[in-house]
């Protein structure tokens, strides 16, 4: 029998009229929702791309640390950006938050993102260490 999706909320405080969760948990597969640089008030962070970046795998970590994961254990990002500009400045906060372990990635330039002021938003796809809950 395959395993039941479980949605995980990382954070209390997950505003109810959403309609999505911020990961799902597949067995030992952790799909994370879209996220931008945003902190618990809904104020993006300030500053550059790499800073709203480093808010975001903050956001990850926050989210699988229960699970006993960390953004190491991610293996796949999707990073949409309305700008090139400043993009090779979030490659050391890759770097920074997955360590020599690099995972998969796709960048996709768009014409914009639901939240007003986001530079970036990434998914990201991870697998549970061995021993996780």
């Amino acid at each position: 029998m395959a395993d039941r999706p479980q949605p995980l909320f990382g954070a209390p405080g997950w505003p109810e009229h959403l309609t999505f969760a911020p990961a799902v948990r597949v067995g030992d597969v952790v799909y994370l929702s879209g996220t931008t640089g945003a902190d618990d008030e809904g104020r993006i962070a300030e500053g550059d791309m790499a800073e709203q970046a480093r808010q975001i795998f903050r956001k990850f970590d926050r989210i699988l640390a229960p699970l006993g994961a960390s953004c190491r254990d991610i293996v796949s990002t999707t990073d949409y950006v309305v700008t090139t500009r400043d993009y090779k400045k979030t490659a050391a906060v890759r770097r920074e938050f997955f360590g020599a372990t690099l995972p998969a990635s796709t960048g996709v330039v768009v014409a914009g993102l639901v939240r007003p002021h986001a530079l970036i938003e990434i998914s990201a796809i991870a697998v549970l260490p061995e021993g996780a809950r």
